[in-house]
């Protein structure tokens, strides 16, 4: 199936959102969300599965560094999640369905399943749930490849892609085979360009966005060797070229 992937490349895209590397507005937050929207930035975020298997935004698998408390954020319901402070503010712990509520379509998404060996059973179609009736751009991704074969299995109706790193021939021809399930898009580490999988990638017409830049050098790094730039701590504004 073709697919109009121009949404992905057309504007840099906010790692988890226009934070402020945690100072006061938080990753992966809807702070983080509304400014990214504001500033007309797409937005990358993280999902996590809760334990009531509804989809939430978050990247840890431990709770610790983002709300100071121990313990495995799939033990916990949404709702149980949602009461819980980032980073000390007053942003919640937000669920998939309430950052679909505020986007509302004004911004493309890139959304990222973390995922767990054995335990994913669920989780893609859990996301495709909620996405159901969504009206805006929005693209799914992966480190993870069976929840790829998942979304892939499933029938996925956006496009799907590859997150992905490393620099030697035996991870080459692993993301080579991650592939052939007929993946949409790569998002690969910007540090390990130019390598000769994302080249042939690239020249078989398939969009390649970086992670994460932090530098005007990165930057210009990365938009001589990929589509688009996942970004955060500076202001991409002077150096985009895409």
């Amino acid at each position: 199936m073709s697919r109009d992937l121009s949404f992905l490349t057309a504007r840099p895209i906010a790692h988890r959102g226009l934070h402020d590397s945690n100072r006061m507005v938080w990753e992966n937050t809807l702070s983080a969300f509304r400014r990214a929207i504001d500033g007309g930035y797409a937005i990358e975020c993280d999902l996590q599965y809760a334990s009531d298997g509804v989809p939430v935004v978050f990247h840890d698998d431990d709770l610790q560094r983002l709300c100071k408390i121990t313990g495995d954020v799939r033990a916990r319901t949404a709702a149980e999640l949602g009461l819980l402070s980032v980073g000390g503010t007053a942003d919640r712990v937000p669920t998939l369905k309430q950052l679909l509520d505020l986007a509302a379509g004004r911004v493309p998404l890139v959304l990222e399943l973390k995922g767990r060996k054995d335990d994913d059973e669920g989780f893609a179609a859990s996301v495709l749930e909620v996405l159901e009736g969504y009206k805006g751009p929005v693209a799914l991704m992966s480190f993870d490849v069976w929840l790829l074969k998942d979304l892939k299995d499933l029938e996925c109706p956006y496009p799907v892609g590859l997150t992905a790193e490393g620099t030697r021939p035996e991870e080459f021809f692993a993301h080579d085979e991650a592939m052939h399930l007929g993946l949409d898009f790569i998002s690969y580490c910007y540090e390990h360009l130019p390598n000769s999988f994302v080249t042939a990638q690239r020249q078989r017409g398939i969009p390649v966005i970086t992670w994460t830049v932090r530098n005007e050098e990165g930057a210009r790094h990365s938009y001589a060797h990929a589509d688009q730039i996942t970004f955060e701590a500076f202001d991409p504004g002077t150096t985009a070229t895409a």
